[in-house]
């Protein structure tokens, strides 16, 4: 990018929201994204460490409005990131002659990491395509009533090219039982750890003690297993607006804390655990913990 000029056109497809601000360029990231997969921008020029912390102070701000910041917008954020990063690893090893074979396996990874970035553009304004269309689908209703008769005179006679004995070999093949397929469930399993289940001893332990950390929380898992349905139960939980997470430092320890009510019943999705047989007293949407 020249001058620090932008196209009027290029910045109308920049959708509104996290903007950063670096010495060569300032505005939407997702104008920036652009501007990189165009070639108009190189990313060895692009400072990763300021972009970052320009969207945790974006995430702070959002964490102290109404509407919240949003987990997968985090999450998309952390995907492109990463993405950035390796192909700025990789564009700036020498372009000469490489004899290492790590080397050449990094150059020759720069086309599959600016391909990432592509397909996250493409699949970006698929979903702009999407949702517009759904957005004006929305807007149309099919036709309840009956055609007006004038209308109806229009229409031509209907002609049906079967008789009755073709008419009795459908009905035949319809009405006639058919095989039930089998299914094979041998591929479904009971998931080995519940994350409603866990949900409850976590919530035990933060009532009990107020304060906790991460690494605290799983000390006593038994497996990687229930280390991710903590994990996962711990997400739930903030969902709900009952812990609150803080980490001082980047990689550092994530201290959680207890912000929901001393007593009462929590109520935690099961989104995650495969559904056991229902019964009668089994609840639509979740397990209260």
């Amino acid at each position: 990018m020249n001058d620090g000029q932008i196209e009027v056109s290029e910045a109308k497809e920049a959708t509104p929201g996290f903007s950063v601000h670096l010495t060569n360029f300032e505005g939407p990231f997702d104008l920036l994204l652009q501007l990189i997969s165009r070639h108009k921008m190189d990313v060895t020029e692009v400072a990763l460490g300021v972009v970052t912390d320009d969207f945790i102070a974006y995430i702070r701000a959002l964490e102290g409005s109404e509407e919240g910041w949003d987990l997968d917008q985090t999450t998309e954020f952390l995907v492109v990131a990463a993405t950035l990063l390796d192909l700025k690893a990789a564009r700036l090893l020498p372009s000469g002659e490489v004899e290492d074979e790590g080397d050449l396996a990094l150059l020759e990874a720069r086309d599959l990491l600016f391909a990432r970035l592509l397909q996250y553009r493409a699949f970006k304004s698929i979903a702009t395509i999407f949702t517009e269309r759904l957005a004006r689908e929305e807007k149309s209703f099919a036709r309840v009533v009956a055609l007006e008769a004038h209308f109806s005179a229009l229409l031509p006679e209907v002609l049906i090219g079967v008789g009755p004995e073709r008419f009795a070999a459908i009905a035949q093949r319809i009405l006639s039982p058919k095989v039930i397929p089998t299914v094979g469930i041998d591929h479904i399993h009971r998931p080995l750890v519940s994350v409603a289940e866990e949900a409850v001893r976590i919530v035990d332990e933060l009532r009990r003690t107020g304060k906790s950390t991460f690494r605290h929380l799983i000390s006593d898992a038994s497996s990687t297993l229930v280390v991710v349905a903590r994990f996962l139960a711990l997400l739930e939980l903030y969902r709900e607006g009952v812990v609150r997470f803080e980490q001082v430092i980047a990689l550092g320890e994530i201290a959680i804390t207890w912000i929901g009510s001393a007593v009462g019943e929590i109520e935690v999705s099961d989104e995650f655990d495969i559904p056991q047989v229902q019964s009668e007293d089994d609840t639509n949407g979740g397990m209260n913990v």
